[in-house]
């Protein structure tokens, strides 16, 4: 049962104001990635940053921020003084609220004692590292520039360097990896114990160099091996006194990032640099992928907006309940959640106990199949 106290918190993350900051550099692109990044260029870093705060500069003031997320890419590479401007230009021209919480992606070969400090100094109060994985041959496999010595050095680097919060990034179900190695890489972070840990199964996403091999005959993920991964994550990691707060995320108390709780509340957002997306006063936005047309649209005071589509109605009532129903705590069924369980489709996953009605919350009861709840939603007709 969900109790009064845990729904409101889930519910007031949808008053949260947060922005996000993307930082496309990397030093290789993973074979997995299908994110908005490059390799080898370096040299626009200055550029690149120009760019960004006058991006952000341009904006209507939406302020003050509640929680910033500067993901990637790998924005650990663009340096602690690149960072600290960013958030400069965003406290000046939005506003920080003065305990906002700032989250920073990192690899970890770029996190020592002296950067991590150095990172702590610019702004940032939240670190989530990109460990992937303590098994070096998995780490391989990935395409990862660091070893799991490495990786354990960056994370204690982290949590050494005062943040409020410090998280890590797992991947599992990768074809070489082992029962074993999947459990050894969760007792490290244990060890280690982080405050927060996000784990995600390895995805084949189109165009991606995985995606490239496995048409070639390249093994891909297993699914029934990684729907084990995903339980035994849950029970060693709850066993630990980690909650999990949504499918891929577990945390200790007080300890759940601001900016994800935000999003799946279905909040509004600012979204800043290339390839980035937003959603504020209703409107779904997307920048510009390609990063020298950004800067040059940017330099132009063209703006990079490459698409912009106004959610209303059906199709938002729809949104909220794809991105809430992968919460622990569910959502608020509203119009959506009605048509959900009174449709062929949703009354047969109450009764399979996929779905359940818990007090005045829809909530997915079994999470591996949460996706088939949402296919389902997608599916849904409005109301007539």
């Amino acid at each position: 049962m969900i109790s009064p106290a845990s729904a409101a918190a889930v519910e007031a993350a949808a008053a949260l104001r947060t922005a996000y900051v993307h930082i496309p550099f990397c030093g290789r692109v993973c074979p997995y990635c299908d994110f908005t990044v490059v390799a080898g260029r370096d040299d626009l870093a200055d550029r690149y940053l120009a760019a960004l705060v006058s991006e952000i500069e341009s904006v209507i003031p939406w302020g003050p921020l509640d929680a910033v997320f500067i993901g990637g890419g790998t924005p650990s590479r663009f340096g602690p003084d690149r960072i600290e401007r960013v958030i400069a230009a965003l406290a000046d021209h939005h506003g920080l609220r003065d305990a906002a919480e700032v989250t920073m992606e990192a690899n970890p070969e770029d996190i020592d004692p002296g950067s991590a400090q150095a990172f702590h100094r610019s702004g940032v109060t939240r670190l989530s590292v990109g460990v992937q994985s303590f098994d070096d041959e998995v780490l391989a496999s990935l395409g990862r520039t660091h070893d799991s010595h490495r990786a354990r050095a960056g994370v204690e680097a982290g949590l050494a360097a005062g943040f409020e919060s410090v998280s890590i990034d797992l991947i599992y179900g990768t074809p070489n990896e082992t029962d074993r190695s999947w459990e050894h890489t969760l007792r490290t972070a244990l060890d280690i114990r982080p405050p927060h840990i996000s784990a995600y199964s390895l995805t084949v996403e189109p165009g991606t160099v995985l995606w490239k091999e496995v048409r070639r005959g390249a093994p891909e993920p297993d699914p029934d091996v990684q729907a084990d991964r995903w339980e035994l994550t849950e029970q060693v990691l709850g066993d630990a006194g980690y909650e999990r707060y949504e499918v891929s995320n577990h945390a200790l108390p007080g300890h759940h990032c601001r900016y994800n709780a935000a999003v799946w509340a279905h909040a509004e957002y600012l979204a800043f640099g290339v390839g980035a997306h937003g959603y504020r006063d209703g409107v779904r936005t997307a920048n510009v992928r390609r990063l020298d047309t950004y800067l040059a649209r940017v330099s132009q005071g063209i703006g990079p907006v490459q698409s912009s589509d106004l959610v209303t109605g059906w199709a938002a009532e729809q949104e909220r309940l794809l991105v809430g129903l992968r919460r622990a705590g569910g959502v608020v069924p509203g119009a959506g959640g009605t048509e959900l369980l009174a449709s062929d489709r949703g009354r047969r996953l109450l009764e399979l106990g996929v779905i359940e009605v818990d007090g005045e919350r829809l909530v997915v009861r079994r999470p591996l199949l949460t996706d088939e709840v949402l296919r389902a939603v997608l599916e849904l007709d409005p109301p007539a």
